[in-house]
This record gives C-alpha cells, sequence and structure tokens, in this order.
C-alpha cells in the first residue's frame, strides 16, 4: 500500500488505542511484522501538549519510519496547527481521529462525534491536507448509528479533500466495542473510492483477517484489540495471507521474553512508579486463557518494583506455567 513517498508493507496497521499503543507498543508491533504503527491519539489543543501524557505519546525516538501521529479535535485551524507541529517533530504522516467512541472525546464534538456534520468533516480535512506536506488519512466508524451510517458520504469527502487512505471501523458510534463488526459498509467504502480502504474491527486470527480481506476488497488492514498481548499476530497475518499456512504457536517461554521487552520499555518510558503500574494489563492480556496464569496475574499486580515484576515474569514463563498465546 503506497502512502504518498512511502511503502506501507506488509499493509498491516497497528490501530491507534489510547492509552495502549505508547512506544514499547508500537516497536514491538513493528519489529514483529506490522507495516505501519500510528501513534497514541494527540489532542489538538496546544494548551495539553506540555503534560507528561502528552509528552511520552510524542516521542518517537528510536522508532522505525514512516512516523504515523494520529491527532483529534473538532477545530479546523487547529487540528491543522496540529498537523504542522507534529510533521515539525518528525511525523511523516499525519492521521485524523474520527473513529473514537469514547464520551469524553465525543461530547467535545471530536472523534465519532464529527461524523455527524459532514460540511465540518469536509473543512478539517481540507484545512490539513492544506497545512502539511506529508500524507494525511483518516480513521472513522460506519457511521453514528444504525440508522446513520454514512461512512460511505465520508469518504466521498475525504478523498475529494486530498486525503491519503481510509480506515473504517466496522462498527457505528453507539456500539462502541459491543456486538460483532460488520463489513458490508466496509465493501460499500471500497467499492466508492479511488483511495485506499483499511478495515478495522474483530480481525484476532490470520483466517479472520484473510476473510475480512476477502470479503470487503479492502487493501489493507488495522488490527487493534487482536494485538493486546499478542504484538506477533502482524507476522502470522503477514504468513498466512502469503502462504496460506499458520505459523506454530510461539513457546512460553519467547512469549516470556518478548512480554519482559514490552515491560522494560514501560518501565523506561514512564519511570519506575507508572511503568510498573501500566504494565500489569499488559502482562494481564499477554497471560489471559493460559492455563495456570490465573494466580500468577493476581499475585504480580502487588509487585511495584520494577526487578520483581521482571523477575515474576521471567519466572513464570520459564516454569512453562502459562502456554503461548
Amino acid at each position: 500500500m503506497q502512502l504518498g513517498p512511502h511503502t506501507i508493507a506488509p499493509a498491516l496497521v497497528l490501530a491507534p488505542m489510547a492509552g495502549v499503543t505508547d512506544k514499547p507498543f508500537r516497536m514491538l508491533a513493528r519489529r514483529m511484522g506490522a507495516g505501519l504503527a500510528p501513534s497514541e491519539m494527540l489532542t489538538a489543543d496546544p494548551g495539553l501538549w506540555d503534560t507528561p501524557k502528552s509528552r511520552a505519546r510524542m516521542d518517537h525516538v528510536g522508532e522505525p519510519g514512516p512516523i504515523s501521529v494520529q491527532i483529534a479535535g473538532y477545530d479546523p485551524a487547529m487540528l491543522a496547527n496540529a498537523a504542522r507541529h507534529n510533521v515539525a517533530h518528525g511525523a511523516d504522516i499525519i492521521d485524523i481521529n474520527m473513529g473514537c467512541p469514547a464520551k469524553k472525546v465525543c461530547k467535545r464534538d471530536a472523534g465519532s462525534a464529527l461524523m455527524q456534520d459532514e460540511a465540518l468533516v469536509g473543512q478539517i480535512l481540507r484545512a490539513v491536507v492544506e497545512a502539511v506536506e506529508v500524507p494525511v488519512t483518516l480513521k472513522t466508524r460506519t457511521g453514528w448509528d444504525a440508522t446513520h451510517k454514512n461512512a460511505v458520504s465520508i469518504a466521498r469527502i475525504a478523498e475529494d479533500a486530498g486525503i491519503a487512505a481510509i480506515a473504517v471501523h466496522g462498527r457505528t458510534r453507539d456500539q462502541k466495542y459491543q456486538g460483532l463488526a460488520e463489513y458490508d459498509t466496509i465493501a460499500a467504502v471500497k467499492q466508492a473510492v479511488g483511495i485506499p480502504v483499511l478495515a478495522n474491527g474483530d480481525i484476532d486470527s490470520p483466517q479472520k483477517a484473510a476473510q475480512v480481506l476477502q470479503y470487503t476488497g479492502a487493501d489493507g488492514l488495522l488490527v487493534g484489540r487482536g494485538a493486546q498481548g499478542r504484538p506477533w499476530i502482524f507476522r502470522e497475518i503477514d504468513h498466512y495471507l502469503r502462504t496460506g499456512q499458520l505459523l506454530p504457536e510461539p513457546a512460553a517461554e519467547w512469549v516470556g521474553q518478548v512480554l519482559a521487552e514490552h515491560v522494560r520499555g514501560l518501565h523506561t518510558l514512564y519511570g519506575d512508579y507508572r511503568g510498573v503500574r501500566i504494565a500489569r494489563k499488559h502482562i494481564g492480556w499477554y497471560c489471559a486463557g493460559h492455563p495456570g496464569s490465573e494466580g500468577f496475574r493476581q499475585s504480580i499486580v502487588r509487585e511495584t518494583s520494577p526487578a520483581a515484576q521482571l523477575e515474576r515474569i521471567d519466572a513464570h514463563f520459564s516454569a512453562g506455567l502459562a502456554r503461548a498465546a
């Protein structure tokens, strides 16, 4: 998949997830087969940029390119300024969020709330595209609710505005992450526009990835929750799409090594206190559903030392108490 001068290969993208896809996660995903790993959603409000959370989200030192930064907001001029700021600080691609269903985002008329105002969507997209010389992409949903599915209309507006690619999550805003994703709307978007279209929603296995690509005709995929605790899903999907064969399940010891690498990155990025606590949810995802892991998950949350957290991870996975994810 081509985005301006950037070839995204494979066309498998880590979906931005606030509070989840920070730099350690993104770097793991890229090393394990993702062709692109956009940043977590960054507010377009410059008054909120000088906070620990925003500074961590703006940290791209050492990340492989191209660097894609996702921005969110409701004001065209503010979003254009945010795009310029991030390009000046190393962004190779700007992604605009019109897909987040979170109440705190939508109540500010940002994220998927923007889909209710197509005229404003057009103003925002044109302002950002005109503000920067790098490719601008768009993340959206199928619509606001079941009676207002306007992803096709939004996609046409995006193409006319010069958007380089559009990713569509197969749920409406009011569904949030409940129920099953539907792919008919994504297929309709693909038929309606000539720019690359990426499918998103419930892609949690190589087989499902192949089915979604075949059904929608999409040019690529975004994988979100399917990569939580399993960043190697990208190489599994890529291998299956190329060969039709499934890779063997990774050994528990190897999973433990990947988790330890991930956790060390969190400790480095956030410091000891925050890093240990942020790591707990990732440890839970890596262990979810594995025999013998429930007691381990319940006990490791009591660890407050980075060294002790890593020692517990090594001991647990080295003992083979958890099967590979």
